[in-house]
């Protein structure tokens, strides 16, 4: 298989918090204070849905540009759900500020049903955890 990216997670000092480094980028991640944490950085969910919601944006941005489209800027809006039962479901909203006609705005949902992190959370990923 090939690498598509890297990350590193270390704990902190505070309860819950872990720094990461994400490639080049140093990143936090927290729980919010309700759930014992000190809210310093995004949940663990929260970076599901940035990755999902930039990924998306980024896609379409592309999609668009060789279609010469003028979609001008996207906006992703997105929530993670789950019931009593276990079902989870990510309700993703676009939107764009540019021209867009009904044909390209087909053409557009269908794209984004396929970016790479989209089609990732959807099939699932095997995860393999072993010491290090």
């Amino acid at each position: 298989m090939k690498e598509i990216t890297r990350a590193h997670v270390t704990s902190a000092d505070t309860p819950y918090r872990q720094n990461i480094q994400a490639g080049r980028h140093s990143l936090v991640c927290d729980e919010p204070e309700s759930l014992g944490g000190r809210d310093a950085g995004a949940s663990p969910y929260d970076f599901i849905l940035a990755g999902l919601g930039a990924c998306t944006a980024i896609t379409l941005r592309m999609y668009a540009e060789r279609k010469q489209w003028a979609i001008g800027h996207v906006t992703v809006d997105l929530q993670l759900l789950k019931n009593k039962e276990g079902e989870t479901r990510i309700d993703r909203q676009i939107s764009c500020d540019g021209t867009v006609d009904d044909a390209q705005w087909t053409r557009l949902l269908q794209i984004a049903e396929k970016t790479p992190v989209t089609l990732t959370l959807k099939a699932g990923a095997t995860i393999q955890t072993r010491k290090a």
